[in-house]
């Protein structure tokens, strides 16, 4: 057993149980670590996905092991070609520019399982006619994922305007009481607009993994 080894106990049954591949935390792992789980998933024929990767941890292990594929808006890596599937297709909305590598993270996310998501960023409630220009080509979607920081309020307009599942991601952007993406959160959670979904504060992970159970139910 090698030092990346050591306390690793992946979850390469996921697939088989839940359709989902196991998502490796890269922000606590070693690059020994994060190369020993890809040899693994290698070996088992299963995609690699490692979220909350810094540049510098993903080069290092790239110089390891090249054909990783590394998303630096995302601080993703992933290995081998990402599976396409052109029948599921959703939206992720963002409030701002600065809640991108959340979004990215739930795109990136969502295409190792063939989920292709169309990025509609920068139509925060700042500037509320940017967001309802797009409501007709919004309604497309089966599914929408919506980032946003400050007060959050993006998700809870979009779930009160569209019918289809709303899944809220609080950011963790913002002055003062909005730093850290509290304010955001607890404005999702204390929402009025009925049945919007609401992940953790920068969970783009989480939001894309809610939306593909979704996606998963309404084809079957």
């Amino acid at each position: 057993m090698t030092d990346g080894d050591r306390n690793l106990n992946l979850d390469l049954d996921r697939r088989r149980r839940l359709g989902m591949v196991e998502a490796v935390w890269g922000a606590d792992k070693t690059v020994e670590q994060i190369l020993a789980a890809a040899h693994r998933f290698a070996a088992a024929g299963q995609p690699l996905l490692v979220t909350r990767v810094e540049e510098t941890k993903a080069g290092a292990v790239r110089q390891q092991l090249p054909e990783l594929c590394y998303h630096p808006q995302a601080r993703c890596l992933t290995m081998g070609p990402l599976p396409t599937s052109p029948w599921r297709r959703l939206a992720i909305l963002t409030g701002g520019s600065s809640d991108l590598p959340v979004a990215a993270e739930a795109s990136t996310a969502l295409a190792c399982h063939g989920v292709a998501a169309e990025l509609i960023a920068d139509v925060g409630v700042a500037g509320l006619h940017r967001l309802m220009a797009r409501l007709d080509h919004l309604a497309r979607f089966p599914v929408l994922i919506v980032c946003a920081g400050m007060e959050g309020s993006l998700p809870t307009v979009v779930a009160g305007l569209l019918p289809q599942p709303v899944i809220a991601v609080p950011v963790s952007v913002g002055y003062g009481m909005g730093a850290g993406g509290h304010a955001a959160c607890v404005g999702m959670l204390a929402s009025c607009a009925p049945g919007l979904c609401v992940v953790n504060i920068d969970n783009g992970y989480g939001a894309a993994m809610a939306a593909l159970r979704i996606l998963r139910m309404a084809k079957g």
